[in-house]
């Protein structure tokens, strides 16, 4: 079983309101509840409006509760120093206790028998969560933990229109531009995304994993079916080859004049597409098109030879 808790506070009795957050959380749980071919992902239950710390606190314990195999927690909303930690602070915040320390997140996914735990925060100096100093039961993140934040330990994170940045961006990394050549968006794709996205003068995301394997948040259209991509060691019999090109291939002949050649076509339209993921380059010329027309050939480049490593072990 797969769930989430989605948390976006805008509601403070004793700071400023914020404006974005319980927008954000609603705008990525319709992502997370449903994959791109609209079939079930996660069980999410939205958190918005007032959050007290009792909510938020026993909202956490249900979610790592005994019963899934997978848990996300994303939060949206202030986040304040807390000594090296963070603390994510609730509507009903004070000095002394602003909300939940992320310590205390830790402790209870610590006892939980969930096996993977994601965790994103949009809020500032989410970075100090997960740092060494402010672990209470362990040296090291749980195995099977992975942290994603929005900002440093020392930064904030910042708003526009009506939306967190960050969970803007977020929010078109799971709609498939996080997504590799299968249509899988992990944890671990999101922050490469995510962290193309700011500048070095910009608020920037961290992300701390103690896992040995990636499981998918969502699943988005492949941009490769895997038929094609199980052709690969068939074109290509070892990584290095090279696979012959000539006229015959090209869709457009009237200036050959050679007859259609509907199987060449059908590899040809194959190959172009490998182009277009990058899997797949022409030998001494820019376009495929001209190394069809002059005869040349094609090769995998290195992402493509590690798809047909993949393809040959059985691993697609």
């Amino acid at each position: 079983m797969r769930r989430a808790l989605l948390v976006g506070i805008d509601h403070y009795d004793g700071m400023k309101d914020l404006a974005g957050c319980v927008n954000d959380a609603t705008a990525l749980e319709r992502l997370l509840a449903r994959n791109e071919d609209r079939s079930a992902n996660l069980a999410c239950r939205l958190l918005t409006g007032t959050v007290t710390r009792r909510v938020l606190m026993a909202s956490v314990r249900e979610l790592l509760a005994d019963g899934a195999d997978f848990a996300l927690l994303y939060f949206a909303g202030h986040g304040t120093p807390a000594g090296d930690d963070v603390a994510l602070v609730t509507s009903d915040g004070e000095a002394e206790m602003p909300g939940i320390r992320f310590s205390e997140v830790l402790d209870i996914a610590a006892e939980s028998r969930v096996k993977e735990i994601v965790v994103i925060l949009d809020c500032c100096f989410s970075g100090g969560a997960g740092t060494v100093t402010a672990f209470t039961k362990a040296a090291v993140l749980r195995d099977g933990m992975s942290i994603l934040t929005a900002s440093r330990g020392d930064q904030t994170s910042a708003e526009s229109a009506g939306r967190g940045l960050f969970s803007t961006h977020l929010e078109g990394a799971l709609d498939g531009g996080a997504a590799d050549v299968l249509g899988h968006v992990t944890v671990a794709g999101l922050y490469a995304y995510l962290s193309e996205c700011f500048g070095p003068w910009d608020q920037r995301p961290t992300f701390k994993a103690n896992i040995d394997r990636l499981h998918d948040l969502r699943r988005c259209a492949p941009s490769l079916p895997l038929t094609t991509l199980h052709k690969l060691t068939t074109w290509f019999p070892e990584p290095g080859h090279h696979y012959p090109l000539d006229p015959s291939y090209e869709p457009d002949k009237t200036r050959s004049g050679l007859d259609p050649h509907p199987d060449h076509e059908e590899i040809f339209d194959q190959l172009q597409k490998c182009r277009a993921n990058k899997l797949v380059e022409p030998v001494d010329h820019q376009h495929m098109y001209y190394a069809a027309m002059e005869s040349s050939s094609c090769r995998l480049t290195a992402l493509g030879r590690h798809y047909w490593q993949m393809a040959k072990r059985g691993m697609l």
